[in-house]
């Protein structure tokens, strides 16, 4: 099975991809990889994942997951820093997604630090 997020590399399987990540095995290495993995963790309704990928600052009491929206696709639009090396990153990225309401799309530009080495999910910067 192809890893909800599309995989990184593209077409990974769940296994090699992002499950390392939510099984708590291993830590993304970039800000889009803890991406991927965020994405992954709405997708499987793994609020575990989200609450240790958020930043304590900014994580709100009740983290959004809706077994009953089905998330279809991840595109990363682009990148800015968020590398291995780098104290920041931002990923603009869309999600679509299904809801009792019909099909949508989410477009965001997430902000993401790193917090004792570990990056983490830190805002959206949208307008």
């Amino acid at each position: 099975m192809i890893c909800p997020c599309s995989g990184l590399p593209p077409g990974t399987d769940f296994d090699r991809c992002c499950r390392p990540a939510l099984d708590g095995a291993t830590w993304p290495t970039t800000a889009e990889a803890l991406m991927r993995s965020r994405y992954t963790a709405f997708a499987r309704g793994d609020e575990n994942h989200l609450f240790r990928t958020w930043h304590p600052k900014t994580r709100p009491a009740d983290l959004g997951v809706d077994d009953r929206t089905e998330w279809l696709r991840l595109e990363i639009i682009g990148t800015t820093d968020g590398g291995e090396d780098d104290a920041t990153g931002t990923v603009h990225f869309r999600a679509r997604f299904r809801d009792h309401l019909g099909d949508h799309a989410l477009e965001e530009n997430s902000s993401f630090v790193r917090r004792a080495g570990r990056w983490m999910y830190l805002e959206a910067l949208n307008d």
